[in-house]
């Protein structure tokens, strides 16, 4: 009888293929050679032993984990050749110059990346571009070509920071069966996990860790992706924890795909703008959503869904249960004005004018937030089918809310003398077993508010 040719995994030693890692010698071309040849004999695990190990972009292939394990750290280059110019990347729609990820695959399937190791971006040597990303902006807009004295040096710096996009840490681009586990990721240069255009994407136990005043530096962000599930995460970022996205009006609209089909239970959100933010960028809407079994303390908002006039798109189908938030500034945010004024001119709705419905919510529980909601729609395409039940919210705090969600003619929230829940441009609301707390004002603002059924909430002040 024959003997039977039996094929075991196979594992890729990075060390075995030049890797040293003592946190000093650049280990690019030796980690993604272990991929290559683990990607060659049809896919395997390519491990990384304790050790620190500097590098540049790290390119995954098809049917190869990433097994970073206990003791193990990879380390972002500071140097930005170390991460390949994209030329027709995406952020924030279409952009010219757009650095490779720390960690990045396209076109792929059966990917991972797991283990109890830390991935670190060392996103100080890249955080500074934000600012005069701003500087750039600024000069753009006043239509200045020629710098102010003092800074005719510093202009290819600028000029640079204007046009380039940070790399994230890691990015995944059309790709299927995507799995990222047990992981720590820290210090980010910009968004710390983006999966873009992907399906069957399974994301468990992982640690995201940036600091608070570190600019865009969202936890973990699925644009366009399909039958996504995030679960067990700790995310303590400086900026929105988790972001579900699709696409701008200005991006690649033929190949516009929906984020639907989302999971996310069990994580807890520290720090940061939102704990879970759907948008702004939804112009391929966002459907079919759960939020379960959540824990948010100090973010700025909790559930955040947000866009503006001229993005289109739908966010519907959206379910959040289970949350509890302390400290929070505004637990619950429904903003079709999001970076625009409340009192701009409009005229009737087409298809770039966003549309939110069939949101509900319940069994919430919040503690010492600013505000208790905002819902605020168009009035050319009010927010419809919003359902608050089994809510407590005590809004008791006097944090100051940021400006961006509160932007035009709301004075009573601009000038602090209202915390509780604001409805505007809303069809069909209900309130079922929601109480509401405040030190002053009343529990409820509302105007041009249709088929409201306000006859569940309850409210109770508190002396002091």
């Amino acid at each position: 009888m024959p003997a039977r040719n039996i094929r075991h995994p196979s594992v890729f030693d990075v060390t075995a293929y030049g890797a040293i890692g003592d946190g000093t010698t650049k280990e690019t071309k030796a980690i993604n050679k272990a991929i290559e040849a683990c990607a060659q004999t049809g896919g395997g695990t390519v491990h990384f032993p304790p050790g620190r190990y500097l590098t540049g972009s790290v390119v995954l292939r098809s049917n190869v984990t990433l097994h970073i394990g206990a003791g193990a750290m990879i380390v972002g280059s500071p140097d930005r050749e170390d991460y390949p110019i994209i030329s027709d990347g995406y952020f924030y729609g279409p952009y010219r110059g757009y650095h490779t990820a720390l960690i990045t695959g396209t076109d792929l399937e059966n990917v991972a990346v797991t283990g109890q190791g830390i991935i670190d971006g060392q996103g100080a040597n890249w955080w500074p571009l934000k600012r005069l990303q701003n500087k750039w902006a600024r000069y753009v807009e006043a239509g200045i070509d020629t710098l102010p004295a003092g800074e005719e040096e510093a202009f290819d710096e600028i000029r640079y920071a204007g046009t380039t996009k940070r790399p994230n840490l890691m990015e995944f681009i059309r790709c299927r069966s995507v799995r990222v586990e047990g992981l720590t990721l820290i210090n980010s240069a910009s968004w710390t996990l983006h999966p873009w255009y992907c399906e069957n994407v399974t994301i468990d136990g992982i640690t995201v860790k940036n600091p608070p005043d570190s600019p865009n530096t969202d936890g973990i962000n699925p644009e366009s992706c399909r039958h996504v599930h995030i679960s067990n995460c700790h995310l303590d970022v400086g900026d929105d924890c988790i972001a579900l996205k699709a696409g701008t009006e200005d991006g690649p609209q033929p190949e516009d795909v929906s984020c639907e089909n989302i999971t996310i239970t069990n994580c807890t959100m520290i720090h940061g703008h939102g704990g879970v933010v759907i948008g702004s960028e939804m112009t391929g809407s966002v459907r079919n959503v759960v939020i379960s079994n959540c824990v948010f303390v100090g973010t700025d908002r909790g559930i955040r869904i947000k866009s503006r006039r001229g993005r289109g798109g739908c966010v519907e189908n959206v379910r959040v249960q289970g949350m509890v938030m302390d400290h929070v500034g505004c637990p619950i945010v429904l903003n079709k004005f999001y970076a625009s004024d409340p009192d701009s001119p409009f005229g009737s709705a087409s298809q770039r004018t966003p549309a939110f419905r069939h949101l509900a919510f319940s069994s919430v529980t919040a503690r010492q937030a600013s505000v208790a909601g905002f819902l605020l729609g168009l009035p050319e395409m009010p927010i419809e089918h919003v359902s608050l039940s089994d809510i407590y919210v005590e809004a008791t705090s006097d944090r100051r809310i940021r400006p961006a969600m509160i932007r035009g003619s709301i004075p009573a929230l601009e000038t602090r003398d209202f915390h509780g829940l604001y409805c505007k441009h809303v069809r069909k609301v209900s309130c079922r077993g929601v109480e509401i707390v405040t030190r002053k004002g009343g529990p409820l603002l509302y105007e041009d508010v249709d088929q409201a059924d306000f006859a569940g909430l309850g409210f109770r002040r508190l002396d002091g």
